[in-house]
């Protein structure tokens, strides 16, 4: 049986990104016996602004509902189908927090420095974002909720992707970063037991003292990081620039879902949002979607060196200033895809999108 990936798209530059994922992907795999199922949902969901223009308050509620509801449902029959990867383009939040809830979602990225690396979680799961509304008069109250067992399964899901990481069983300090003073006690209490339970040792601080210390002292090597959602979603552009080299507009990520239904299933994104402004245009940055469509390849769809080669694509893509604006270059969406998959030995056809010296820069002539 192939491999299936999912395909789920948001409004704003959703469109123009799951093209460029499948038309990746489908060169990546196309050597892979019986190629590559791609699943694509029924369904485009909302972003941000294209919900604004449906008003305020409970009906905007309504349709993330809607979205939630589906995308649920979509994660869950992916899942049945024996889905490893799902590639979402970006989605409304709400929606989207809703669903990592249910699921029980982390969030996991790697930096790397020169001083070591570190990894961090993300616990999506729990916490403010992940609160529901309740709409009266002149007011918003939200409410969340915090659980033990939550809390057990996102830190030891972080500490198994740690000896993924480092099967050598070396790792740095374990660090819980949540505001843990609003919760009476029990995050602390939770801590304990779980240091206990698991032998290692984790230190919980708050999220301004894990600030001073990164400031004062950097990543320790193979710090493994297990954040709450309010600072980790703040800091990551600060931890990507600081520690990861990486423009945010660049990454992509991965969220793998905890719940048993789904369990196995994860989702990549690009780091960036929906960029409505820029739908149907050209102009969004595809080094993203390039990575995420990379890494499902490796990961997910058994092309081993998929990630490598198309790093080394991209490097000679980039270093011959064929990019988009965000990145100092003057070319659009098209013609920096194009020109990555010349280098990975797809033909380009001479002035299809781009004339004259632009043609000859995205097949390397010169070079």
């Amino acid at each position: 049986m192939p491999p299936v990936v999912g395909l789920a798209v948001g409004h704003g530059t959703g469109a123009e990104l799951a093209e460029v994922f499948a038309r990746v992907l489908g060169v990546l795999t196309r050597d892979h016996p019986g190629g590559v199922t791609l699943v694509r949902s029924p369904r485009r969901y909302h972003s941000y602004h294209s919900l604004r223009g449906e008003g305020a308050g409970e009906q905007v509620a309504a349709l993330t509902r809607e979205d939630t509801d589906h995308y649920e449902e979509f994660c869950r029959s992916l899942a049945a189908r024996g889905a490893g990867a799902v590639f979402r383009t970006a989605v409304n939040a709400q929606s989207l927090y809703l669903v990592r809830q249910r699921l029980k979602a982390v969030k996991v990225d790697a930096f790397t420095a020169d001083d070591g690396e570190a990894l961090l979680v993300r616990d999506e799961a729990q916490g403010f974002y992940t609160g529901t509304n309740r709409h009266t008069p002149g007011t918003v109250t939200r409410t969340m909720e915090f659980s033990r067992e939550t809390t057990a399964e996102v830190v030891s899901y972080a500490l198994e992707r740690a000896r993924r990481r480092w099967p050598d069983g070396r790792t740095g300090p374990v660090v819980m970063a949540y505001k843990f003073h609003l919760l009476d006690g029990v995050l602390g209490e939770w801590a304990e037991e779980l240091s206990a339970r698991l032998g290692v040792e984790i230190q919980l601080f708050q999220p301004d003292t894990v600030n001073r210390n990164l400031i004062t002292h950097g990543l320790a090597d193979r710090t493994v990081l297990i954040a709450g959602n309010e600072w980790a979603d703040i800091m990551h552009v600060v931890l990507l620039d600081r520690f990861g080299g990486e423009r945010q507009e660049n990454r992509c990520t991965e969220n793998v879902y905890l719940h048993p239904d789904v369990r196995g299933l994860t989702e990549y994104q690009t780091v960036h949002g929906s960029a409505d402004d820029l739908a149907g245009r050209d102009l969004v940055n595809p080094v993203a979607t390039v990575r995420a469509a990379a890494a499902v390849a490796e990961h997910h769809a058994g092309c081993p060196g998929a990630v490598q080669e198309v790093e080394r694509a991209l490097a000679r893509v980039l270093d011959r200033g064929v990019a988009t604006a965000d990145l100092g270059g003057n070319y659009g969406t098209c013609a920096v895809v194009d020109a990555l998959l010349a280098q990975l030995g797809e033909p380009v056809v001479p002035g299809a999108r781009e004339p004259g010296a632009v043609a000859a820069a995205l097949l390397g002539e010169g070079a």
